[in-house]
């Protein structure tokens, strides 16, 4: 599953917290950066201004629920 969403600095914490709580690998990417979604200081170096793509495979409904809230329209 691809998502893109926006994110700001304050949010990174909560969008943390959930992803750590999946059984499964969330990635987050901005152009060729692409960083491991359950790690804070990875999430926290990219940059805010753009629109980030969380990239994984499975489902988490609280995970799930967090992104519709965030996500982009295409």
């Amino acid at each position: 599953m691809e998502r893109r969403i926006r994110l700001t600095p304050e949010e990174v914490q909560h969008f943390v917290n959930v992803t750590t709580k999946c059984d499964f690998e969330v990635d987050i990417a901005y152009n060729r950066y692409v960083v491991d979604a359950k790690s804070f200081l990875g999430v926290y170096g990219l940059d805010f201004s753009k629109t980030l793509t969380v990239r994984y495979d499975g489902y988490n409904a609280e995970l799930e629920e967090m992104l519709k809230a965030k996500t982009m329209a295409c």
